[in-house]
């Protein structure tokens, strides 16, 4: 027993830490020396016919300014933007009436009953491709509304659509609206880091597991329809894409804004709900993963299949850890106690320090470590019930 529980805590300990500090250190070291993809268009091209999506429920705070950051795209190829409100209840589809009165090239959707987010982009995408067909000078840049486009955006993501090998870009995701107090600090630095390791698999592999989905674009003839019970649509014809043998990257000088969560319900309640779908694009694109001998299927395995099966390898860790506690071992009782210590004890110390208005970034990123394992240990069980719809509440944000 003592030794079974030994090999286990092993191997569950290095799961986790393989996923989230192995593999991020050795992608570090292989993308010395290398360059992101240089086969790009330059200003002066001819620039790929260039479709915006974009799906809106209940957007009335950001949708005016999120308007003119789509309308001041410095692109100088042509350029269409369909827009799809998803049965909007506020003052939203009149303010995106009023602003596109002028804006020929703006076409507007306002469906009356919710269909979900996915089911309003395939709508979209289908228009977007009657009106100019799908092909490799067709790209679309798929966006929410929360996410502000810097000027250079669209023409920084689609120079990349030169090299024919490229399939999606996604953009470099900033946050604003920090505070010391809430979850957004813990947010930002673990986003901070999944931008960094996403431009680092761009960099090394060429396959960058997923883009964030806020604003990303694809070449149109690699979309592929997503289905009306899957959560993470981004993800789904991401994976689908690199089914079609396509390579995946991230470009930083594509920079976007986008404030982050402060409440820990709110973040939560998302990450549950993305949990969902992600082990929905677990089992859906199993093919890609396992073995994990390719290309692919190594970073797939490292940067996702280990990060989401994490709570299992935390209860494996812990379970283990007492059976070998209770062999009256001095070492392993500290262990114990020093696993429950970090697991149970510092995410309830920085409740406290939070009720005193003490805010710990450290002893915050443990309790959004804890937060972001329960999550997917609720959104397994979400997706073993069956997940029926995807229409969901976006996340309340700053």
């Amino acid at each position: 027993m003592y030794w079974s529980a030994f090999v286990l805590f092993c191997l569950a300990a290095l799961a986790v830490l393989h996923s989230y500090v192995f593999y991020p250190q050795l992608l570090k070291w292989l993308a010395i020396n290398k360059r992101n993809n240089e086969i790009t268009y330059t200003p002066e091209d001819r620039l790929p016919f260039l479709s915006v999506i974009m799906s809106l429920y209940n957007e009335e705070k950001v949708i005016g300014e999120k308007l003119i950051s789509l309308l001041n795209q410095d692109y100088a190829g042509q350029v269409e933007v369909y827009i799809g409100s998803d049965g909007s209840n506020d003052k939203t589809n009149q303010i995106v009436a009023q602003l596109i009165e002028q804006q020929p090239n703006v076409h507007f959707f306002p469906f009356e009953q919710r269909r979900g987010k996915p089911e309003v982009i395939n709508h979209l995408v289908r228009l977007a491709c009657a009106h100019y067909p799908a092909g490799n000078d067709h790209i679309l840049l798929i966006t929410d509304a929360s996410v502000m486009l810097s000027p250079q955006v669209s023409f920084q993501l689609v120079k990349h659509f030169k090299n024919t090998h490229i399939a999606v870009v996604d953009a470099f995701m900033v946050h604003t609206g920090m505070s010391s107090s809430g979850i957004s600090r813990a947010e930002n630095q673990y986003i901070s880091g999944e931008v960094s390791l996403k431009y680092l698999e761009s960099i090394v592999w060429r396959k960058m597991i997923g883009p964030f989905g806020g604003c990303y674009a694809l070449r149109s003839n690699y979309y592929s329809a997503v289905p009306d019970n899957f959560l993470v649509d981004d993800f789904y014809i991401t994976m689908c894409a690199f089914e079609q043998g396509a390579d995946a990257i991230n470009e930083p000088m594509a920079v976007c804004h986008e404030p982050v969560s402060h409440d820990w319900q709110e973040e939560y309640r998302r990450k549950s709900r993305i949990s969902a779908g992600n082990f929905q694009n677990m089992f859906r694109f199993r093919n890609l993963w396992w073995p994990p001998f390719s290309t692919l299927g190594f970073a797939f395995f490292s940067h996702k299949i280990l990060r989401w099966l994490g709570p299992f390898f935390l209860m494996i860790m812990g379970l283990s850890a007492l059976i070998m506690a209770c062999s009256a071992n001095l070492l392993h009782q500290i262990l114990f106690v020093g696993f429950f210590g970090v697991m149970v004890c510092l995410p309830v110390a920085d409740f406290l320090l939070l009720r005193l208005g003490i805010n710990l970034l450290p002893v915050r990123a443990v309790r959004y470590f804890l937060l972001m394992n329960i999550a997917l240990f609720q959104g397994f069980f979400r997706f073993l019930n069956g997940i029926r719809s995807n229409v969901w509440e976006p996340t309340k944000r700053n």
